[in-house]
């Protein structure tokens, strides 16, 4: 199975210590965001888990603890945006991320660590000319640690429009052009250009629009082929394999004015102060009413095909 840990906080960022402790313990449990008394555990078990999957703003905390999942194959998005703390109010100063970036790479390899620079919006100070001397600069840096890069357009989800009320979408005129010169950016220093769930026009530009985490990304980080069951999409039209999340929704403290995944802040703050880097929930512990069930959890690789 694939196990993701980034849908739905920042989890190397912030909780690092109580993952570690879950991979010592060996066992994780995750409440159903919608319906919070209905828990799954999961095994922490490499036998099983083909690949843990990590999305993140800031790497550091996790670096010098990278033997501790040594038994593990490994997937990792790191986002550096070009945005400022205005946007972003406690993400890290980016060129220490793009040290983090580096040093991650080279622990890892370059085939198993992606760059996300998303959501791209535009306004008076963001231009387009300014997204694309960042860009560039960014990929100066990046090449030959990475080979892919996520792009996306911002989109105006209720919390993100209480939260960044003066933000506009991107229009398709715009996204055809940066797509078009981030291609041309892309291939000077031997990174492709992935879209996140973009409009599927979008492919006349040259990004790949099959999907940022999709099948063929995974296995590449793996080296096997793997043989999936029909699994679920996360949004319509979505083809990346982000089930089995073990993060919580409203507990990620970098507060980007364009985040999804939390209400605002005070709710935030609230809930990470239920956090126990001991407890096997990242938020809370077990409650009485709660129904365990076991993760069905089996390997999906193809031990008879390997890709190298």
């Amino acid at each position: 199975m694939i196990l993701n840990t980034g849908n739905r906080t920042d989890i190397p960022a912030f909780f690092s210590d109580w993952f570690f402790n879950r991979i010592q313990e060996g066992f994780v449990c995750v409440r159903n965001p919608y319906f919070p008394h209905q828990v799954t555990k999961y095994i922490l078990d490499p036998q099983v888990i083909d690949i843990i999957c990590f999305c993140t703003k800031n790497p550091k905390p996790m670096l010098s603890r990278l033997d501790l999942i040594k038994d593990y194959k490994q997937f990792w998005f790191v986002t550096i945006t070009p945005y400022n703390q205005t946007i972003e109010p406690y993400v890290p100063n980016k060129n220490e991320i793009i040290r983090s970036f580096i040093e991650l790479s080279k622990k890892i390899g370059s085939h198993c660590i992606g760059w996300r620079y998303d959501p791209i919006f535009l306004n008076d100070y963001y231009t387009i000319e300014y997204h694309l001397r960042i860009f560039e600069k960014m990929c100066q840096k990046l090449t030959g640690y990475t080979h892919q890069c996520v792009i996306s357009f911002i989109d105006l989800y209720q919390k993100t429009k209480k939260n960044f009320k003066e933000v506009q979408e991107v229009n398709q005129k715009d996204q055809i052009y940066l797509c078009q010169k981030f291609v041309e950016i892309g291939k000077k220093y031997n990174i492709e250009i992935y879209t996140c769930h973009e409009n599927e026009s979008l492919k006349t530009t040259g990004v790949h629009t099959s999907g940022c985490m999709n099948q063929q990304i995974i296995e590449r980080a793996l080296g096997h082929s793997l043989k999936l069951p029909k699994i679920n999409e996360a949004r319509q039209g979505c083809r990346c394999l982000l089930n089995n999340d073990i993060g919580v929704y409203n507990t990620c403290l970098h507060s980007c004015l364009y985040c999804y995944a939390n209400y605002d802040r005070v709710t935030v703050l609230k809930n990470v102060k239920m956090h126990n880097k001991k407890s096997p929930f990242l938020i809370g512990d077990f409650q009485k009413d709660d129904i365990i069930k076991e993760a069905k959890q089996v390997s999906y690789i193809d031990r008879q095909l390997s890709l190298f």
